[in-house]
C-alpha cells in the first residue's frame, strides 16, 4: 500500500485522478490536498470523500506541504492556475502557486525524500503552425507564450533542478489539452457544451482554426499511473492521444452530439496570443512504459463528456453566471 499525496485534488483533472485510482487501485491511501479556489470544489469528490483524507489548504503554505508530504510515500502534483485567459488579466496567482508552490513541494520532497510526479502541459513548448507535420517531443526546446505556459515552464526546470542538484526521486510529464467531467465551464469544451444546454449559441474564437491535441482525462490519468509505476526517475514523459482537432470542429462536433445546426454558433474576438496549434509525439511514453490511450475515437469521448454535463446541471450551473459574464466583458 502507498500513501499518495494528491494537490490539487479538487480540481479537474486531479479528482479525476482520485476517482480513478479509488475505482482501480483501492489499496492506496489517498490524501489530497487543495485550496479550493473557484476551480476546485468538495463536490468534485463526492462520491469518495469518505474514502479520501481531504486537507484544505494551500501548497504555498510551507508548514502545511512539509507535514503532509512527510506523512505520503509518493506525492502527485497536479495543483496549479491553469487558465490561459486569467493569466493574461492577472499573472500574479500563476506566479505565486505554480513556481512558489511547487518550490515548497520540492523542498519537502528533498527533505523527506519522497517519489514525486510533477504534473504539466504542452504549452510550455509554444505552438506549431498550422499543417505543420511537426509535433512536440521531450527535445522540443521551450517556449511559452503566455504567464500561465511560462510559470509552468519554470515549474517544470526547478523540478529538473532539484533532480540534479539535490537528487530528488521525481518524474514530469507534458499532457496536451484534457476534456471530460468535472471540468470547469471556463474551459473551451464545457463552456460550449453548456452555452447549448443553456439555449445559447456556442462561442467561437476568431475563425476557429486554432488546433488542439485533445486527450480524455481518464487516459492522461492513466499515464500518470503508469509513468508512477515504471517511469525512469528524472524522466520526461509527453501524454497525448492522436486527438488534433481544430476548435471549429469541436464546435461542429458538440452542436451535432446535441441534436443542433453544426453551423449554429457566434464568432467572437480572438483569444490574445491565441497558440496555433499543439500535439504531442508520445513515442516515448509508448515504447517505454508500453502505454496507450483507451479513447482512441475523440468523437466517442466527447458524446460522453457532452452526456455528462447534460445530467450534470446541478454541478455546472452555479458556475456559468459569473463565467459567462467575465466572457462578456471581454467581448468573447
Amino acid at each position: 500500500m502507498s500513501r499518495i499525496l494528491v494537490t490539487g485534488g479538487a480540481g479537474f483533472i486531479g479528482a479525476n485522478f482520485v476517482h480513478q485510482t479509488l475505482r482501480t487501485l483501492p489499496q492506496h491511501e489517498l490524501t489530497v490536498l487543495d485550496a479550493l479556489t473557484y476551480a476546485g470544489s468538495r463536490a468534485n469528490l463526492n462520491g469518495v470523500l469518505d474514502s479520501i483524507r481531504f486537507v484544505e489548504g494551500s501548497i504555498v503554505d510551507e508548514a502545511t506541504v512539509e507535514r503532509l508530504v512527510r506523512e505520503s510515500d509518493v506525492v502527485v502534483h497536479f495543483a496549479a492556475e491553469s487558465h490561459n485567459d486569467n493569466s493574461l488579466e492577472d499573472p500574479s496567482p500563476f506566479i505565486e502557486t505554480n513556481l512558489v508552490g511547487t518550490f515548497r513541494i520540492l523542498q519537502a520532497v528533498r527533505k523527506h525524500e519522497k517519489r514525486l510526479h510533477h504534473v504539466s502541459t504542452d504549452e510550455v513548448y509554444g505552438d506549431l503552425e498550422l499543417g505543420d507535420p511537426e509535433k512536440f517531443s521531450e527535445s522540443t526546446p521551450y517556449n511559452p507564450s503566455s504567464p500561465y505556459s511560462a510559470s509552468k515552464a519554470g515549474s517544470d526546470m526547478l523540478v529538473r533542478a532539484w533532480v540534479r542538484s539535490y537528487g530528488i526521486h521525481a518524474t514530469i510529464s507534458n499532457c496536451s489539452n484534457n476534456y471530460g467531467a468535472y471540468q470547469h465551464v471556463e474551459k473551451f469544451i464545457p463552456r460550449q457544451i453548456t452555452n447549448v444546454l443553456c439555449g445559447e449559441p456556442p462561442k467561437l474564437y476568431g475563425e476557429g482554426l486554432n488546433v488542439r491535441d485533445w486527450i480524455h482525462v481518464d487516459d492522461h490519468n492513466r499515464a500518470v499511473h503508469a509513468i508512477l509505476e515504471r517511469g525512469r526517475s528524472g524522466e520526461t514523459y509527453l501524454i497525448g492521444a492522436d486527438g488534433e482537432r481544430n476548435n471549429r470542429q469541436v464546435i461542429e462536433m458538440i452542436l451535432e452530439a446535441l441534436g443542433k445546426d453544426p453551423g449554429a454558433y457566434e464568432k467572437v474576438r480572438d483569444r490574445a496570443g491565441h497558440d496555433l496549434r499543439y500535439a504531442i509525439d508520445y513515442t516515448k511514453l509508448r515504447q517505454e512504459l508500453g502505454w496507450r490511450p483507451e479513447y482512441t475515437e475523440f468523437a466517442e469521448g466527447l458524446r460522453q463528456t457532452v452526456d455528462w454535463y447534460a445530467t450534470h446541471e446541478d454541478w455546472w450551473r452555479p458556475q456559468k453566471a459569473a463565467t459567462e459574464a467575465r466572457y462578456r466583458r471581454k467581448g468573447q
